[in-house]
């Protein structure tokens, strides 16, 4: 069993979880963390707990202090000088007319690197950027292309719920969107209606899914033939919640049928 704690390093990040170094930690404390990337300051979100081997990629890095106060004034000044360098990368990328739109800097807090974000819709040749950011800041720099959602994350924004963006509220993680959520669900196939302001599928589609898909147990498709105490028609709509469907016969009629009847079978 090991210790761990889940930190992030930005507002509504991703977690990542760290040995907690046999050092007392509870949720919501700045702390300083040993990563691949070299030391890094950020946020406990996932107060510590026991884990078995089996369910973490090991070996772990460890949470090496709880954050100081040079630690925070150090964070302080390079989120400060981060906007900065946000703002040259952005010029050299204009002078060099390469056509990426930069979304994010920041430093570890050692100063030992400085990544940038940015999105593009085709890959970019960055190695004179890279060089020239590298003659400004003295410090190693990497450039990572990241995709229209996390663009959505960081930025913000309204869905169509009139809500503020849930990626940008509280997902840490994207789970996976597919478009036979929507159709579970009866939505109208419609990009504008099932699209988020990314582009992408919307990620509520994900919140109902499961009951949705519990629900749908034993009731028929709509189109399908159904056979009815009052003869054979074809299936024209479905509520789940109430367990029933519709079903239109030949003559034109249309029946509603309890799913679970006897004399309910769907062909």
């Amino acid at each position: 069993m090991h210790e761990i704690v889940g930190v992030s390093f930005f507002k509504n990040g991703r977690v990542y979880y760290f040995d907690t170094n046999h050092l007392s930690l509870q949720k919501n404390q700045d702390v300083v963390v040993e990563t691949e990337r070299g030391l890094q300051y950020g946020t406990i979100r996932i107060a510590p707990k026991k884990e078995k081997e089996e369910n973490l990629m090991l070996p772990l890095k460890k949470v090496l202090r709880i954050a100081t106060q040079q630690d925070r004034k150090q964070q302080e000044q390079n989120l400060k000088d981060s906007l900065q360098a946000l703002m040259t990368a952005k010029k050299f990328a204009k002078d060099l007319k390469l056509p990426m739109s930069f979304i994010q800097s920041s430093f570890t807090l050692d100063r030992s690197q400085l990544l940038f974000q940015f999105v593009a819709d085709e890959r970019i040749d960055f190695r004179e950027l890279v060089k020239k950011l590298a003659q400004v800041y003295k410090t190693r720099i990497e450039l990572r292309q990241i995709g229209v959602r996390d663009k959505a994350k960081e930025i913000g924004g309204l869905g169509p719920c009139g809500r503020f963006l849930c990626c940008n509220l509280f997902l840490r993680d994207f789970n996976s969107v597919s478009i036979n959520m929507a159709k579970n669900q009866y939505l109208a196939l419609n990009p504008t209606k099932i699209n988020g302001v990314c582009g992408r599928l919307l990620c509520c589609l994900n919140y109902e899914d499961e009951l949705y898909s519990e629900l749908k147990q034993g009731m028929p498709d709509i189109g399908v033939m159904a056979q009815t105490p009052e003869g054979l028609g074809k299936v024209i709509s479905v509520d789940l919640f109430r367990r029933t469907y519709q079903v239109e016969l030949k003559n034109k009629n249309i029946v509603e049928v309890e799913v679970n009847k006897e004399d309910a079978t769907v062909k």
